[in-house]
């Protein structure tokens, strides 16, 4: 009895850990969800790729707390000056570090608007609709001529 007892108390704690042990997340983007979108014309021109190192010094990353050794690999496309479109998939170590990042990129987008206001005004729109979320590990970041098409693309 007391064999049969001491293995129904271990059944019901491990059903009670897996039950509560399963924290929903949401999944990750991947590099060919990013090349879908450079492919699926949302973006008025040819975007020029730039480094893991150039992104993580352009959206300041470190003053979010994130190391560059915290970023692991992504994709970043950006335009060459004539918009200010751009697309970057940032994937990291952690979803802390994801979560400071995407934190640093709305900085990022925020400073944009403010720099382009009079430069070109055009662009703003883009910039104020732009599309940032975070899943798991990762950050994307899309701005482009149309946000609906990126969010279609994602399905």
């Amino acid at each position: 009895m007391k064999k049969i007892l001491g293995v129904v108390i271990a059944l019901v704690c491990l059903m009670s850990l897996i039950s509560c042990g399963g924290k929903q997340t949401t999944a990750a983007y991947t590099k060919e969800q990013a090349q879908k979108l450079l492919d699926g014309s949302v973006f008025s021109e040819q975007l020029e790729d730039l480094d893991l190192d150039t992104a993580w010094s352009l959206y300041q990353l470190e003053g979010a707390g994130v190391s560059r050794d915290q970023l692991t690999d992504g994709v970043v496309h950006r335009s060459s000056g004539g918009t200010c479109e751009e697309l970057a998939l940032l994937i990291f170590q952690d979803e802390e570090s994801a979560k400071n990042a995407k934190t640093a990129m709305e900085s990022y987008l925020q400073s944009e608007i403010e720099e382009n206001k009079n430069y070109r005004p055009a662009e703003i729109p883009k910039l104020e609709d732009a599309f940032l979320q975070q899943a798991g590990n990762t950050v994307l970041m899309v701005v482009s001529t149309d946000t609906q098409a990126v969010k279609d693309l994602l399905g």
